[in-house]
This record gives structure tokens, C-alpha cells and sequence, in this order.
């Protein structure tokens, strides 16, 4: 019994050396069929439907067409530099570099998606992206997203940055909601902040412009947007109100338009009487 006290943690002490030494044996040998391995190959995936950066970029970035990654031994390649250069482009939001024993160095691309295209007052153009940072143009590239413009003071310094401005937070708030819903992003074409700071949409259907004013109660809002829609304009005409204002919490308010015309009085009466909702009531100025 106690003979077997004491081999037990010999063995054991045995099995963790020869195991140990197979592994520093196989990472040896790894290494030096690493110093023998020749690059011969990059290839590059960029997946997503939005091309900002392509491949011949890419090749530039990691100057594939110089021949300073093909051709040379893949022990004498820094993986991690590589990375670091790539993600250093604006567009990039990360960059992972592999490389295997066949001498292929394999590039893959996650690009920034954005969301909302700004037109400040100082003429400054530029892009947020879908986690509120702020993005050059891109010269390959056009972005079909919601545009903002107006009396927005958030200026860009023409590299990644984050958001500083009260009214910068609100559109990229309100440009979140609006390209998650199908329906709005559809029919929200422009966003546009007055001289108030409010924020104003501008539907793709119909000659008005829709008063947000801020970004509480998005859900409230567009769910009297969307009563209003049904019950009200149908009955009187999309150009009936020049202004429909949802930036208080349980009405709607329609502007008329003082050029609309139309026929039938008793149908815009009905209209204009309509509930919105249950707890949502139209005022008409």
C-alpha cells in the first residue's frame, strides 16, 4: 500500500514530462516547417452588401502589389502589424489576419455599416454609423441611407470620432428607430433640424413635413403617425396638412395648407374629427 503511495505520483509526474516534451518536439518542428513556409497567397473577404473598401485597397494597405507579403517567409511576417494597419483605415470596424502551413494569408473585413448621411451648417459631409461614430465619404462608394441636414452643429475633424453634441445623439437616436422599422425607413426620406433644434422628417409621400421636435417617446410618437395615416389622410388627401406635428405625447396636430383645395367639406370634417388612438386626440390649427 505503501509502495503504491509513492509510484502513483511518480507516474503521474512521468506522464506530464513526456507529454510535456512531445509538445515542446511538435512546436519545434512547427516553427521550423513555419521558417521553411513561403507566403504565397492573400485572399481577402470583405462580406456584407456594402462596399466602402475593395479589394485593390486592401492589396494597397497590405502592399500585396509590391511583393512585401508574397514571396516572403511566413515566419518573417508580423500578423498583428497587418491588423494594425487595417484597422487604421476609417471604413474598417475590425480586421482579423490568419495565415496556415500552405503559405495562405487570409484577410477578413468587417466594415462599418452606416445609418444616417450628415450635412452640417458648416457644409461638412459625413457619415454616423450604426454604433454613433463618425465616418468620412467614401470615393467608392454612396451609402443608400436616411440623410440630415439643417441647423446641426456637430463637426467633423475628417477622422473616426465619437459624438459631442445634444442634437447629434437625437438624430443618430432617431435614425436607429427608423431603419429597424421597414415602414419608416421606406417613407422617412430626410431628416432636417430647424433653427429650434427640433427635428422635422420629410416623407417621400406627400408635400408636408412631420414635427418630431425630440427623440422621447419614439414609440408613442410613431404610433400616432402611423393612426393618423390610416384614419386621416386617406379621408382628406396626403397634402391636406402642411405640417403634421407628433412631438406631444398623446395628439396630433395637423397644419392646414392653405393652398389645398378640396371638394367635398363634409369628408375633411369627418376626417379632422377622427380619434387617433385611445389616449391620442387631433388638433387642427
Amino acid at each position: 500500500m505503501f509502495k503504491k503511495r509513492i509510484w502513483a505520483p511518480i507516474l503521474i509526474g512521468f506522464t506530464w514530462a513526456v507529454s510535456l516534451g512531445g509538445l515542446v518536439v511538435l512546436m519545434s518542428f512547427i516553427q521550423i516547417k513555419k521558417a521553411e513556409v513561403v507566403c504565397t497567397e492573400v485572399k481577402v473577404y470583405i462580406p456584407g452588401s456594402q462596399y466602402f473598401i475593395d479589394r485593390e485597397e486592401v492589396d494597397n494597405i497590405l502592399k500585396v502589389h509590391s511583393h512585401q507579403l508574397v514571396g516572403r517567409n511566413m515566419e518573417s511576417i508580423n500578423i498583428h502589424n497587418l491588423e494594425k494597419k487595417l484597422r487604421a483605415n476609417p471604413f474598417i470596424e475590425s480586421a482579423k489576419v490568419f495565415e496556415d502551413m500552405d503559405g495562405i494569408i487570409k484577410v477578413e473585413i468587417s466594415q462599418r455599416q452606416p445609418i444616417l448621411r450628415v450635412m452640417n451648417q458648416f457644409d461638412q459631409d459625413y457619415y454616423i454609423d450604426q454604433h454613433g461614430v463618425k465616418i468620412p465619404l467614401s470615393a467608392n462608394f454612396t451609402a443608400q441611407v436616411l440623410a440630415a441636414n439643417g441647423y446641426i452643429d456637430e463637426v467633423f475633424a475628417n477622422k473616426v470620432d465619437t459624438l459631442h453634441t445634444g442634437i447629434a445623439k437625437e438624430l443618430f437616436k432617431a435614425a436607429c428607430f427608423i431603419s429597424r422599422d421597414s415602414l419608416w425607413s421606406a417613407q422617412i426620406a430626410e431628416v432636417y433640424v430647424n433653427h429650434d433644434h427640433e427635428i422635422e422628417l420629410i416623407p417621400r409621400v406627400g408635400n408636408n413635413r412631420i414635427l418630431l421636435g425630440n427623440t422621447d417617446n419614439l414609440e408613442s410618437k410613431f404610433h400616432n403617425l402611423l393612426v393618423f395615416y390610416k384614419q386621416a389622410l386617406p379621408q382628406v388627401g396626403w397634402d391636406r396638412y402642411k405640417i403634421i406635428n407628433i412631438k406631444y405625447a398623446n395628439q396630433v396636430v395637423g397644419v392646414k395648407n392653405d393652398n389645398f383645395k378640396k371638394d367635398s367639406l363634409k369628408a375633411v370634417a369627418k376626417a379632422d374629427s377622427l380619434k387617433m388612438a385611445k389616449d391620442t386626440s387631433q388638433i387642427e390649427n
